[in-house]
């Protein structure tokens, strides 16, 4: 009988899409299931981003773009670096790749041999240590919990380095906690970093555009590390693109170099239309990424009421991104309509079966008994899903 690879038996499957597909299914069976497992915006890509996309159509970009990206597009990215974020870059060190999701794999797969070692800070996103297996490197999971706003500090960065440590994946603002480091906490890190001129940062910052602090701040900025950083983001969140696929890395020439490579051999340039819609995402009105900023800090406000309201929810103020990371151990071992919950795995199956909301377990970000929920829903529907989280958590005995 034929076999996967070893390679593919080794990934455990995504189980956000799990959750999301399990929701689907519910709902084709007629059931008004609220879906907050989903990491997308709800909203629709701006107009004039959709109109750019529709003139490439007529202009006939239907032919392979550039493996690195459209120029246009490069420039454009060196430009919005400059502009918000105070990084130098060239065009050279940028490429475009399908999705920031690919751009991460990219990068990951050019750097790590097998048995190198990669940290990764807990709660961490479900695709990180999957693509850290994928390359056969080894994941080195460093545990920071609601108590300290789910951020690591200098002292657990450095008690996790070894001869062996290859690279530090940071993603802030944070998918699934919503955290966000502060200038001096990268600081901190920066520092540590500093010492072991051998480890390569991959900074993950697609979520940049939706945070509450003000100024998104980059651990790039720091000069004495900027040479082994890789910056990764992309249009998905900030301009409701995520349907379109376009991630991107600003990286040191030699990654940036080796990403071409790898991306040559096995998906080429990212869609064209997709990249010139995405040109306009950044070179035109950026009053879209503020609405939508404000949307979602009233959504995070109102989710957040809603779950102190709840006895033995244990909920932080995330400073970014659409989630609510909620430590739920007071409801651990507890029973009700034939569901036992061991673990936040189980307590988000609960959830969609009794409540008909649909969240994900903490048990795939490293977080077993922390549920992640999205508000990136409207206000009513987010309302009435906690509703039906509280009425259901009640019946847990």
């Amino acid at each position: 009988m034929k076999q996967v690879s070893d390679r593919i038996a080794s990934l455990s499957p995504s189980e956000t899409l799990a959750m999301s597909q399990k929701s689907s299914e519910l709902t084709a069976q007629g059931i008004d299931v609220i879906n907050l497992s989903v990491g997308e915006p709800d909203f629709f890509t701006p107009d004039h981003i959709k109109a750019a996309a529709k003139k490439a159509i007529d202009d006939n970009f239907s032919f392979y773009s550039p493996v690195p990206g459209y120029m246009d597009l490069r420039k454009a990215i060196v430009a919005k670096l400059k502009k918000e974020n105070e990084l130098d870059f060239t065009v050279d060190q940028i490429v475009v790749s399908n999705g920031a999701k690919q751009s991460v794999c990219n990068v990951i797969l050019s750097i790590i041999d097998p048995g190198d070692e990669v940290i990764v800070p807990a709660p961490y996103w479900v695709s990180y240590v999957e693509m850290v297996k994928l390359a056969e490197g080894v994941n080195v999971i460093v545990q920071a919990g609601i108590e300290q706003d789910f951020k690591i500090t200098p002292a657990q960065l450095e008690a996790a380095i070894t001869p062996k440590t290859k690279a530090l994946i940071l993603c802030s603002p944070s998918n699934p906690t919503g955290s966000v480091y502060t200038k001096g906490e990268l600081k901190g890190l920066a520092d540590v970093i500093a010492k072991y001129p051998n480890i390569i940062v991959l900074s993950d910052e697609i979520y940049e555009h939706i945070n509450y602090v003000g100024r998104h701040e980059s651990i790039a900025q720091f000069a004495e590390i900027t040479d082994r950083v890789v910056v990764i983001n992309g249009v998905s969140k900030a301009y409701a693109m995520t349907g379109w696929r376009v991630g991107y890395i600003a990286a040191p020439l030699w990654i940036a170099k080796a990403t071409n490579k790898l991306q040559g051999q096995y998906t080429s340039g990212a869609s064209s239309i997709a990249q010139k819609a995405s040109v306009a995402a950044y070179t035109g009105d950026q009053s879209c990424v503020a609405d939508m900023r404000q949307a979602f800090l009233r959504r995070r406000d109102l989710g957040i009421k809603l779950l102190k309201e709840i006895p033995g929810v244990n909920v932080n103020v995330p400073q970014g991104a659409f989630y609510l990371f909620p430590e739920m151990s007071a409801f651990m071992n507890k029973s009700a309509e034939g569901h036992t919950i061991k673990n936040a795995a189980d307590l988000a199956m609960y959830l969609l079966e009794v409540g008909h909301v649909a969240a994900v377990g903490g048990v795939a970000f490293g977080a077993p008994t922390c549920l992640r929920l999205s508000y990136a829903t409207s206000d009513e529907k987010l309302a009435e899903a906690i509703s039906r989280i509280k009425i259901a958590l009640e019946k847990l005995h």
